[in-house]
């Protein structure tokens, strides 16, 4: 079943944003769209995966993570 997530990611530029792309395609095909909204610092994955499996994805970031929904 496919659901959307989104987290608050603490990302202050490109290259965070890049890294949080990074390890989601990681996922491969398991991640459906990503779309990461810098200014508001929001990751919304759309995926097959669980809430904690992309929780722990984007925790390799190291960046601070929150799950919003």
């Amino acid at each position: 079943m496919t659901n959307t997530y989104t987290y608050h990611v603490e990302m202050t530029c490109g290259g965070c944003s890049n890294a949080v792309q990074k390890v989601l395609g990681k996922l491969g095909d398991k991640v459906t769209n990503v779309d990461i909204n810098l200014q508001n610092k929001t990751v919304a994955v759309t995926t097959d995966l669980s809430s904690q499996e992309i929780l722990e994805a984007l925790q390799k970031t190291g960046k601070a993570v929150n799950q919003l929904s």
